[in-house]
C-alpha cells in the first residue's frame, strides 16, 4: 500500500482549521505528503506546510481571542466589502514568510475565482500569499483581488476541493479533507440549548448580527444566506468527491462550530485528527 499522498484541503472558513489535525493525523500514520492544494482557508493551511511552518502556525492560533480577531479586523467602509484582509495576512506572513510558490519543498497549488467570468483561477507559481490572499477573499467580506484585469475571490464559489489540480506522483494515494459539510441535526440539537449559553458559544460575527435581529428570529436574512451558501458549496464538493474519486475521503461535518469561531482552533484540530484517525483506519481495514 503507497505511503505517498497527494493531499486537497476543502474551503470552510474557521472550521479549516481542523485539517491541522488531519495534516498531523496523516503523518503520524506514517504517510508522506508529497504533493498539497487547497481552498480559501485549505489553501492557507496547505500553504503554511507546504512552507513548513505549520507547527508554528499552530502555535500563533492558540494565541487567538475575539479581542486580537478584531485587532487583525482592518474594517473597511467600501461598498463591495467589509474587510480589507491585508491585517491577517500580514501577521501571517510574520510566520511565514512569503516564498515563490515554485520554490516550496513539494508542488503546491491554491485555487480562487474569476468575480468576472465565473472561472476558476488556479495558481501553481508566483508569490506563495498572493495566491493565499486570492483564495480566501470571501465574497462580500474581504476585500477582492485584483490581478492582471481580474477580480479574484473566493476560491470555494467554483472548486471548494480541488482535487483535480492537485500534482499526481506515479503509486501516490488522493486523500481529500472536506470540512464544508453542516451536520444539520445536530445544529438543531445545539440551537436548542438555553439562549444565555448559545450566546456564549456563539462566534464573534453572529453576536454581532444577535444585536440586529431579536433572539426569536432563527430564520431570518443572514441565517438564510448563510445556510445557501454553505448547502451550494457543499454539493460542488460532492459533486468534484465524484469527479475525482479520492483513494481517501475524510467528511468532517461541523455544527458547533462556525466559518468565524477562529478562536475555536484546538478544538476543531482535535476534532479533525479524531475524524482523520477514523476515516484512515476504515481505509486500512478494507484493504
Amino acid at each position: 500500500m503507497s505511503k505517498e499522498v497527494a493531499l486537497v484541503l476543502s474551503s470552510g472558513g474557521a472550521r479549516g482549521l481542523a485539517h491541522i489535525g488531519a495534516i498531523q493525523e496523516v503523518e503520524a500514520q506514517g504517510y508522506r505528503i508529497t504533493s498539497i492544494a487547497g481552498c480559501s482557508m485549505g489553501a492557507l493551511v496547505a500553504g503554511v506546510y507546504a512552507a513548513g511552518k505549520l507547527d508554528d502556525f499552530r502555535e500563533w492560533m492558540r494565541t487567538i481571542n475575539k479581542k486580537k480577531m478584531l485587532e487583525l479586523t482592518d474594517f473597511s467602509l467600501s461598498l463591495n466589502h467589509l474587510v480589507k484582509g491585508n491585517r491577517i495576512i500580514e501577521a501571517i506572513m510574520e510566520l511565514v514568510p512569503d516564498v515563490p510558490i515554485e520554490e516550496l519543498p513539494i508542488p503546491y497549488c491554491a485555487v480562487a475565482t474569476d468575480w468576472n467570468t465565473g472561472r476558476e483561477v488556479v495558481f501553481r507559481k508566483g508569490s506563495l500569499f498572493a495566491a493565499i490572499r486570492a483564495s480566501i477573499s470571501l465574497p462580500s467580506f474581504f476585500e477582492p483581488v485584483r490581478r492582471d484585469g481580474m477580480i479574484l475571490i473566493d476560491g470555494g464559489v467554483t472548486n471548494p476541493i480541488p482535487m483535480n489540480r492537485v500534482r499526481r506522483h506515479k503509486g501516490d494515494i488522493l486523500v481529500g479533507i472536506d470540512v464544508s459539510g453542516r451536520d444539520y441535526e445536530t445544529g438543531t440539537t445545539v440551537q436548542d440549548e438555553p439562549a444565555e449559553q448559545r450566546k456564549q458559544s456563539r462566534s464573534l460575527s453572529r453576536q454581532i448580527i444577535d444585536k440586529l435581529i431579536p433572539d426569536n428570529l432563527d430564520f431570518n436574512h443572514y441565517t438564510v444566506l448563510s445556510r445557501v451558501s454553505t448547502m451550494m458549496i457543499r454539493q460542488n464538493s460532492l459533486l468534484m468527491a465524484q469527479l475525482a474519486k479520492p483513494d481517501v475521503l475524510v467528511d468532517i461535518r461541523i455544527s458547533r462550530y462556525g466559518g468565524f469561531d477562529y478562536d475555536k482552533s484546538e478544538k476543531l484540530i482535535v476534532i479533525g485528527r479524531q475524524k482523520t484517525r477514523h476515516t484512515l483506519n476504515k481505509y486500512h481495514n478494507n484493504k
